[in-house]
């Protein structure tokens, strides 16, 4: 349960009578959700399941590498793996890069759709969405402090996974100038910004599916069946995103530029899918915020 603020007060006025005190829109409940989400052994669990993820894509380039394995290339895409794979043994600042497409279609997601699915259905099955109501927070506000926890989580977690890439990267690669896609060389401070913006896109990208859980999660009172109804959901675009027959509906399903960060590796970079993918999450906060906020503000608040 979270913590609510102190109810607003009332002060004497000049000429006797009690003035009500405007309420204040502080970060205390902010700063204790973000603190109740974060110290949760579920959350706990997901982050490090994507810190492990990282690890053993290393491990196992290292591996294969050992064996003799492809080893380098120039820009394309190893055999099976994304695009950067073949560079991770050139350079261990690649295999942020390949672990951010890696856990981006699904790993990274389904950590943001348990949260998200989570914020307001998990609150109710445990009974205590009611008293944080009463506290009272205010139900926009505390719609707008569940989905900004939620955008913490999409950004902490995908920082996890680039910085335990990262780690991973030096202790097993060599690190150094950095090969972008294009063939254009670049200083290993100006990879490390670029793998540092690259996070933040993916961050962004997921914007959209936090702004779905959260809508599912306005829709019923067991945290259960949001998580699970915003994973299926998630599932069920991937699989269609993929199916050549439905490319008419494919450039606006939430995931479907989502590995579009891969152009920032490009040199000069290429904006045109990053502003679609963009434009696309910025959609779907649009409309699944608004759906949400109209749902949550005229819910029959009774657990």
């Amino acid at each position: 349960m979270s913590q609510a603020e102190a109810p607003e007060s009332e002060a004497p006025g000049p000429d006797g009578p009690p003035r009500r005190l405007p309420r204040r829109w502080s970060l205390g409940l902010l700063r204790s959700e973000i603190g109740t989400t974060f110290l949760r052994w579920r959350t706990l669990a997901l982050l490090a399941v994507l810190a492990g993820v990282p690890v053993l894509v290393g491990i196992a380039v290292k591996i294969e590498t050992g064996r003799g394995g492809a080893s380098g290339g120039s820009g394309g895409g190893g055999e099976g793996g994304p695009a950067f794979i073949s560079q991770v043994t050139n350079n261990g600042l690649f295999l942020v890069f390949t672990s951010l497409a890696v856990t981006l279609p699904f790993f990274l997601p389904m950590a943001i759709g348990v949260i998200a699915g989570d914020s307001l259905a998990g609150e109710a099955n445990a009974g205590t969405l009611r008293y944080l109501l009463v506290a009272p927070a205010g139900r926009t506000r505390l719609l707008l402090v569940k989905y900004a926890t939620t955008l913490t989580f999409c950004l902490v977690a995908t920082l996890v996974v680039a910085f335990s890439a990262l780690a991973t990267g030096a202790l097993l690669f060599p690190l150094g100038k950095v090969t972008l896609l294009s063939g254009t060389s670049i200083s290993l401070g100006e990879g490390l910004l670029r793998a540092l913006a690259i996070a933040c896109v993916v961050a962004l990208s997921l914007t959209g599916l936090a702004a779905v859980g959260l809508f599912l999660s306005t829709l019923t009172t067991s945290g259960v069946a949001a998580m699970a109804t915003t994973v299926g959901l998630l599932i069920t675009v991937q699989i269609l995103d993929t199916i050549p027959q439905l490319h008419a509906i494919q450039p606006y399903l939430f995931p479907h530029y989502w590995l579009s960060f891969a152009d920032l590796l490009r040199d000069p970079v290429y904006w045109d899918q990053l502003q679609k993918d963009l434009g696309l999450q910025a959609l779907y906060v649009a409309v699944f915020g608004s759906a949400a906020w109209a749902r949550f503000t005229t819910r029959d608040i009774t657990a």
